[in-house]
Protein backbone atom coordinates (compact mmCIF):
# COMPACT_ATOMS: atom_id res chain seq x y z
CA UNK A 1 0.00 0.00 0.00
CA UNK A 2 1.44 3.37 -1.04
CA UNK A 3 1.36 6.41 1.21
CA UNK A 4 -1.31 8.18 -0.85
CA UNK A 5 -3.56 5.10 -0.86
CA UNK A 6 -3.32 4.76 2.92
CA UNK A 7 -6.77 5.72 4.35
CA UNK A 8 -5.28 7.28 7.49
CA UNK A 9 -2.86 9.43 5.47
CA UNK A 10 -5.67 10.56 3.17
CA UNK A 11 -7.87 11.30 6.18
CA UNK A 12 -5.17 13.54 7.71
CA UNK A 13 -4.60 15.31 4.38
CA UNK A 14 -8.34 16.01 4.14
CA UNK A 15 -8.20 17.56 7.61
CA UNK A 16 -5.09 19.68 6.92
CA UNK A 17 -5.91 20.89 3.39
CA UNK A 18 -8.81 23.22 4.47
CA UNK A 19 -6.34 25.25 6.55
CA UNK A 20 -4.33 26.07 3.42
CA UNK A 21 -7.50 26.99 1.54
CA UNK A 22 -8.77 29.16 4.43
CA UNK A 23 -5.50 31.08 4.57
CA UNK A 24 -5.34 31.51 0.80
CA UNK A 25 -8.93 32.80 0.49
CA UNK A 26 -8.56 35.14 3.47
CA UNK A 27 -5.30 36.55 2.07
CA UNK A 28 -6.96 37.28 -1.27
CA UNK A 29 -9.91 38.91 0.51
CA UNK A 30 -7.65 41.11 2.67
CA UNK A 31 -5.52 42.05 -0.36
CA UNK A 32 -8.66 43.00 -2.28
CA UNK A 33 -9.95 45.20 0.57
CA UNK A 34 -6.57 46.92 0.98
CA UNK A 35 -6.27 47.48 -2.78
CA UNK A 36 -9.76 49.00 -2.89
CA UNK A 37 -8.85 51.32 0.01
CA UNK A 38 -5.61 52.54 -1.66
CA UNK A 39 -6.98 52.83 -5.17
CA UNK A 40 -4.82 49.92 -6.34
CA UNK A 41 -1.66 51.99 -5.88
CA UNK A 42 1.29 51.56 -3.52
CA UNK A 43 1.07 54.70 -1.42
CA UNK A 44 4.00 53.73 0.85
CA UNK A 45 6.66 52.35 -1.49
CA UNK A 46 9.36 52.69 1.19
CA UNK A 47 7.62 50.06 3.37
CA UNK A 48 4.99 48.29 1.24
CA UNK A 49 5.57 45.72 -1.48
CA UNK A 50 4.11 46.70 -4.85
CA UNK A 51 1.89 43.83 -5.92
CA UNK A 52 2.86 42.48 -9.33
CA UNK A 53 1.82 39.13 -10.77
CA UNK A 54 5.12 37.55 -9.64
CA UNK A 55 4.65 38.98 -6.12
CA UNK A 56 1.02 37.84 -6.09
CA UNK A 57 1.94 34.28 -7.09
CA UNK A 58 4.79 34.12 -4.56
CA UNK A 59 2.59 35.49 -1.78
CA UNK A 60 -0.29 33.13 -2.63
CA UNK A 61 2.01 30.12 -2.59
CA UNK A 62 3.66 31.23 0.65
CA UNK A 63 0.32 31.85 2.38
CA UNK A 64 -1.09 28.50 1.21
CA UNK A 65 2.00 26.62 2.46
CA UNK A 66 1.90 28.49 5.79
CA UNK A 67 -1.76 27.48 6.15
CA UNK A 68 -0.82 23.85 5.50
CA UNK A 69 1.96 24.03 8.10
CA UNK A 70 -0.41 25.51 10.68
CA UNK A 71 -2.97 22.85 9.79
CA UNK A 72 -0.41 20.08 10.22
CA UNK A 73 0.74 21.47 13.58
CA UNK A 74 -2.87 21.84 14.73
CA UNK A 75 -4.06 18.41 13.59
CA UNK A 76 -1.00 16.37 14.49
CA UNK A 77 0.22 18.06 17.67
CA UNK A 78 -1.19 21.26 19.17
CA UNK A 79 -4.85 20.28 18.82
CA UNK A 80 -4.21 17.14 20.84
CA UNK A 81 -2.13 19.02 23.42
CA UNK A 82 -5.03 21.34 24.28
CA UNK A 83 -7.83 18.87 23.60
CA UNK A 84 -9.29 19.01 27.10
CA UNK A 85 -8.85 22.75 27.67
CA UNK A 86 -11.76 25.21 27.67
CA UNK A 87 -12.48 26.94 24.36
CA UNK A 88 -11.12 30.34 25.49
CA UNK A 89 -7.94 28.67 26.79
CA UNK A 90 -7.43 26.87 23.49
CA UNK A 91 -7.82 30.11 21.55
CA UNK A 92 -5.60 32.16 23.89
CA UNK A 93 -2.70 29.70 24.13
CA UNK A 94 -2.77 28.74 20.47
CA UNK A 95 -3.05 32.35 19.29
CA UNK A 96 0.09 33.18 21.25
CA UNK A 97 1.99 30.24 19.79
CA UNK A 98 0.89 30.82 16.20
CA UNK A 99 1.46 34.60 16.37
CA UNK A 100 5.07 34.00 17.40
CA UNK A 101 5.39 31.48 14.57
CA UNK A 102 3.87 33.91 12.06
CA UNK A 103 6.12 36.72 13.26
CA UNK A 104 9.11 34.60 12.31
CA UNK A 105 7.55 33.67 8.95
CA UNK A 106 6.71 37.32 8.25
CA UNK A 107 10.28 38.42 8.96
CA UNK A 108 11.60 35.70 6.65
CA UNK A 109 9.24 36.16 3.70
CA UNK A 110 9.25 39.98 3.54
CA UNK A 111 12.91 40.27 2.41
CA UNK A 112 12.27 37.58 -0.23
CA UNK A 113 9.24 39.48 -1.55
CA UNK A 114 11.24 42.75 -1.49
CA UNK A 115 14.06 41.18 -3.51
CA UNK A 116 11.51 39.95 -6.08
CA UNK A 117 9.95 43.43 -6.28
CA UNK A 118 13.31 45.20 -6.59
CA UNK A 119 14.69 42.48 -8.87
CA UNK A 120 17.82 42.24 -6.77
CA UNK A 121 19.53 39.70 -4.54
CA UNK A 122 18.68 39.14 -0.88
CA UNK A 123 21.95 40.74 0.22
CA UNK A 124 21.23 44.00 -1.63
CA UNK A 125 21.23 47.03 0.71
CA UNK A 126 17.93 48.28 -0.78
CA UNK A 127 16.18 45.11 0.36
CA UNK A 128 17.31 45.49 3.94
CA UNK A 129 16.64 49.24 4.01
CA UNK A 130 13.06 48.46 2.99
CA UNK A 131 12.89 45.69 5.58
CA UNK A 132 14.09 47.98 8.40
CA UNK A 133 11.48 50.59 7.41
CA UNK A 134 8.80 47.90 7.25
CA UNK A 135 9.20 46.54 10.79
CA UNK A 136 8.61 50.00 12.34
CA UNK A 137 5.75 50.96 10.03
CA UNK A 138 1.94 50.77 10.36
CA UNK A 139 2.05 48.24 7.53
CA UNK A 140 3.83 45.74 9.79
CA UNK A 141 1.17 46.21 12.48
CA UNK A 142 -1.69 45.81 9.99
CA UNK A 143 -0.04 42.67 8.61
CA UNK A 144 0.17 41.12 12.07
CA UNK A 145 -3.50 42.02 12.71
CA UNK A 146 -4.45 40.34 9.42
CA UNK A 147 -2.43 37.27 10.38
CA UNK A 148 -4.11 37.19 13.82
CA UNK A 149 -7.51 37.25 12.10
CA UNK A 150 -6.51 34.36 9.81
CA UNK A 151 -5.23 32.40 12.80
CA UNK A 152 -8.49 32.99 14.70
CA UNK A 153 -10.62 31.82 11.75
CA UNK A 154 -8.41 28.72 11.39
CA UNK A 155 -8.74 27.87 15.08
CA UNK A 156 -12.50 28.44 14.94
CA UNK A 157 -12.73 26.04 11.99
CA UNK A 158 -10.54 23.51 13.81
CA UNK A 159 -12.68 23.55 16.94
CA UNK A 160 -15.98 23.29 15.03
CA UNK A 161 -14.54 20.47 12.92
CA UNK A 162 -13.43 18.61 16.05
CA UNK A 163 -16.89 18.83 17.61
CA UNK A 164 -19.02 18.15 14.54
CA UNK A 165 -16.66 15.76 12.77
CA UNK A 166 -14.59 16.64 9.72
CA UNK A 167 -16.81 14.84 7.19
CA UNK A 168 -20.00 16.29 8.67
CA UNK A 169 -18.58 19.82 8.49
CA UNK A 170 -17.48 19.37 4.87
CA UNK A 171 -20.93 18.03 4.00
CA UNK A 172 -22.54 21.11 5.55
CA UNK A 173 -20.20 23.43 3.62
CA UNK A 174 -20.62 21.59 0.33
CA UNK A 175 -24.40 21.35 0.71
CA UNK A 176 -24.23 17.65 -0.15
CA UNK A 177 -27.26 16.83 2.00
CA UNK A 178 -29.21 20.10 1.92
CA UNK A 179 -31.74 18.11 -0.06
CA UNK A 180 -32.41 14.52 1.13
CA UNK A 181 -30.81 11.88 -1.07
CA UNK A 182 -30.95 8.10 -1.17
CA UNK A 183 -27.74 6.17 -0.62
CA UNK A 184 -26.62 2.60 -0.16
CA UNK A 185 -24.64 2.29 3.06
CA UNK A 186 -23.13 -0.21 5.44
CA UNK A 187 -23.77 0.18 9.17
CA UNK A 188 -22.05 -1.36 12.17
CA UNK A 189 -23.67 -1.21 15.60
CA UNK A 190 -20.99 -1.87 18.20
CA UNK A 191 -21.94 -2.35 21.86
CA UNK A 192 -19.61 -2.71 24.85
CA UNK A 193 -19.92 -5.86 26.95
CA UNK A 194 -20.72 -5.50 30.68
CA UNK A 195 -21.00 -1.71 30.42
CA UNK A 196 -23.61 -1.48 33.20
CA UNK A 197 -21.43 -3.30 35.71
CA UNK A 198 -18.39 -1.23 34.62
CA UNK A 199 -20.31 2.00 35.23
CA UNK A 200 -21.41 0.80 38.68
CA UNK A 201 -17.90 -0.35 39.57
CA UNK A 202 -16.03 2.75 38.35
CA UNK A 203 -18.43 5.56 39.25
CA UNK A 204 -19.69 8.24 36.88
CA UNK A 205 -16.57 10.40 36.47
CA UNK A 206 -14.11 7.53 36.14
CA UNK A 207 -16.48 5.72 33.79
CA UNK A 208 -16.62 8.83 31.61
CA UNK A 209 -12.80 8.86 31.31
CA UNK A 210 -12.91 5.12 30.66
CA UNK A 211 -15.37 5.63 27.79
CA UNK A 212 -13.23 8.43 26.36
CA UNK A 213 -10.13 6.20 26.35
CA UNK A 214 -12.18 3.37 24.86
CA UNK A 215 -13.50 5.51 22.01
CA UNK A 216 -10.05 7.00 21.34
CA UNK A 217 -8.54 3.55 21.10
CA UNK A 218 -11.04 2.50 18.43
CA UNK A 219 -10.71 5.59 16.23
CA UNK A 220 -7.58 4.59 14.30
CA UNK A 221 -9.15 1.32 13.15
CA UNK A 222 -12.25 3.17 11.94
CA UNK A 223 -10.16 5.70 9.97
CA UNK A 224 -7.85 3.02 8.57
CA UNK A 225 -10.84 1.11 7.21
CA UNK A 226 -12.53 4.17 5.66
CA UNK A 227 -15.38 4.28 8.16
CA UNK A 228 -16.89 7.27 9.92
CA UNK A 229 -18.61 7.53 13.27
CA UNK A 230 -22.28 8.35 12.86
CA UNK A 231 -23.23 8.40 16.53
CA UNK A 232 -21.97 7.73 20.03
CA UNK A 233 -24.95 6.49 22.05
CA UNK A 234 -23.81 5.83 25.58
CA UNK A 235 -21.41 2.90 25.31
CA UNK A 236 -22.58 2.10 21.77
CA UNK A 237 -20.91 3.32 18.56
CA UNK A 238 -22.62 3.44 15.19
CA UNK A 239 -20.09 3.33 12.35
CA UNK A 240 -21.06 3.79 8.72
CA UNK A 241 -19.50 3.42 5.27
CA UNK A 242 -20.58 4.34 1.81
CA UNK A 243 -21.35 0.93 0.33
CA UNK A 244 -18.31 0.69 -1.96
CA UNK A 245 -15.92 1.67 0.86
CA UNK A 246 -17.48 -0.77 3.30
CA UNK A 247 -17.24 -3.71 0.89
CA UNK A 248 -13.74 -2.89 -0.37
CA UNK A 249 -11.18 -5.29 1.15
CA UNK A 250 -13.95 -6.32 3.61
CA UNK A 251 -13.35 -2.98 5.36
CA UNK A 252 -16.52 -3.20 7.45
CA UNK A 253 -15.46 -6.57 8.89
CA UNK A 254 -11.74 -5.80 8.98
CA UNK A 255 -12.59 -2.73 11.05
CA UNK A 256 -14.10 -4.94 13.76
CA UNK A 257 -10.99 -7.12 14.03
CA UNK A 258 -8.64 -4.12 13.90
CA UNK A 259 -10.55 -2.54 16.78
CA UNK A 260 -10.26 -5.77 18.76
CA UNK A 261 -6.53 -5.85 18.09
CA UNK A 262 -6.17 -2.22 19.16
CA UNK A 263 -7.91 -2.88 22.47
CA UNK A 264 -5.86 -6.02 23.00
CA UNK A 265 -2.65 -4.01 22.72
CA UNK A 266 -3.97 -1.56 25.33
CA UNK A 267 -5.38 -4.18 27.70
CA UNK A 268 -2.60 -3.69 30.28
CA UNK A 269 -3.26 0.07 30.31
CA UNK A 270 -6.99 -0.40 30.93
CA UNK A 271 -6.30 -3.03 33.60
CA UNK A 272 -3.80 -0.82 35.45
CA UNK A 273 -5.83 2.41 35.09
CA UNK A 274 -9.41 1.19 35.57
CA UNK A 275 -9.17 -2.40 36.76
CA UNK A 276 -11.30 -3.57 33.82
CA UNK A 277 -10.65 -4.29 30.14
CA UNK A 278 -13.35 -3.33 27.61
CA UNK A 279 -14.61 -5.65 24.87
CA UNK A 280 -17.55 -5.46 22.51
CA UNK A 281 -20.00 -7.20 20.19
CA UNK A 282 -21.07 -5.92 16.79
CA UNK A 283 -23.60 -6.40 14.01
CA UNK A 284 -23.18 -5.25 10.41
CA UNK A 285 -25.86 -4.82 7.77
CA UNK A 286 -26.27 -2.95 4.50
CA UNK A 287 -29.16 -1.34 2.67
CA UNK A 288 -30.66 1.89 1.34
CA UNK A 289 -31.05 4.97 3.53
CA UNK A 290 -32.28 8.50 3.02
CA UNK A 291 -29.63 10.99 4.10
CA UNK A 292 -30.17 14.67 4.79
CA UNK A 293 -29.80 17.57 7.19
CA UNK A 294 -32.37 17.59 9.98
CA UNK A 295 -33.09 19.58 13.12
CA UNK A 296 -34.59 22.94 14.04
CA UNK A 297 -32.47 24.02 17.03
CA UNK A 298 -29.39 22.01 15.99
CA UNK A 299 -28.57 20.70 12.54
CA UNK A 300 -27.02 17.30 11.93
CA UNK A 301 -26.60 14.81 9.11
CA UNK A 302 -29.28 12.18 9.66
CA UNK A 303 -29.78 8.70 8.20
CA UNK A 304 -33.20 7.11 8.13
CA UNK A 305 -34.18 3.70 6.83
CA UNK A 306 -35.02 0.15 7.81
CA UNK A 307 -31.33 -0.83 7.66
CA UNK A 308 -30.61 0.95 10.97
CA UNK A 309 -33.47 -0.77 12.81
CA UNK A 310 -32.45 -4.17 11.44
CA UNK A 311 -28.79 -3.67 12.38
CA UNK A 312 -29.75 -2.69 15.93
CA UNK A 313 -31.93 -5.81 16.30
CA UNK A 314 -29.23 -8.09 14.89
CA UNK A 315 -26.77 -6.65 17.40
CA UNK A 316 -29.07 -7.66 20.26
CA UNK A 317 -28.79 -11.29 19.08
CA UNK A 318 -25.00 -11.40 19.55
CA UNK A 319 -25.26 -12.28 23.25
CA UNK A 320 -27.89 -15.06 23.03
CA UNK A 321 -26.12 -16.54 19.98
CA UNK A 322 -22.75 -16.23 21.77
CA UNK A 323 -21.17 -14.40 18.85
CA UNK A 324 -18.89 -11.36 18.90
CA UNK A 325 -19.80 -10.32 15.37
CA UNK A 326 -22.84 -11.10 13.20
CA UNK A 327 -23.59 -9.95 9.68
CA UNK A 328 -26.80 -10.09 7.66
CA UNK A 329 -27.47 -12.17 4.59
CA UNK A 330 -27.80 -8.95 2.56
CA UNK A 331 -24.22 -8.03 3.43
CA UNK A 332 -22.84 -11.57 3.12
CA UNK A 333 -24.14 -11.84 -0.45
CA UNK A 334 -22.19 -8.75 -1.51
CA UNK A 335 -18.87 -9.52 0.16
CA UNK A 336 -16.15 -11.09 -1.95
CA UNK A 337 -15.63 -14.70 -0.77
CA UNK A 338 -11.83 -14.52 -1.04
CA UNK A 339 -10.22 -14.24 2.38
CA UNK A 340 -13.54 -14.55 4.22
CA UNK A 341 -15.21 -17.45 6.00
CA UNK A 342 -18.90 -17.33 6.86
CA UNK A 343 -20.47 -19.55 9.49
CA UNK A 344 -24.28 -19.84 8.96
CA UNK A 345 -26.26 -19.09 12.10
CA UNK A 346 -29.67 -19.88 10.60
CA UNK A 347 -32.81 -17.85 10.03
CA UNK A 348 -33.66 -15.60 12.95
CA UNK A 349 -36.82 -13.75 13.88
CA UNK A 350 -36.26 -10.03 14.41
CA UNK A 351 -38.55 -7.90 16.53
CA UNK A 352 -41.00 -5.98 14.37
CA UNK A 353 -40.28 -7.95 11.19
CA UNK A 354 -42.48 -10.69 9.75
CA UNK A 355 -39.84 -12.31 7.56
CA UNK A 356 -36.90 -14.12 9.23
CA UNK A 357 -33.38 -12.92 8.40
CA UNK A 358 -30.50 -15.31 7.75
CA UNK A 359 -27.42 -14.40 9.76
CA UNK A 360 -23.72 -15.28 9.55
CA UNK A 361 -20.66 -15.12 11.75
CA UNK A 362 -17.74 -13.87 9.60
CA UNK A 363 -14.07 -14.70 10.09
CA UNK A 364 -11.17 -13.23 8.11
CA UNK A 365 -8.51 -15.68 6.96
Amino acid sequence: MTLFSNPRFRYQVKRILPFGIIWLVLSWFILFIESMATGYENQRPDTDITVTWSIFLFASLAVFLVGLVIGAVEVLWLGRLFKYKAFWQKILYKMGFYLMFMLVINLITFPIAASIELQSSLIDAQVWDKFSNYIVSPTFLSTMVSLAFSIFVSLLYSDISEHLGHNVLLNFFSGKYHQPKEESRVFMFLDMKSSTSFAEQLGHKTYFRFLSDYYNQLSNAIIQNKGEVYQYVGDEIVVTWEKADGLERHNCIRCFYDMKQSLRKKSSYFEETYGVVPSFRAAIHTGPVTTGEIGALKKEIFFTGDVLNVTARIQKLCKPLQQEIIISEALAEQLAPKGLQLEPLGDMELEGRKKPVELFAPQLD
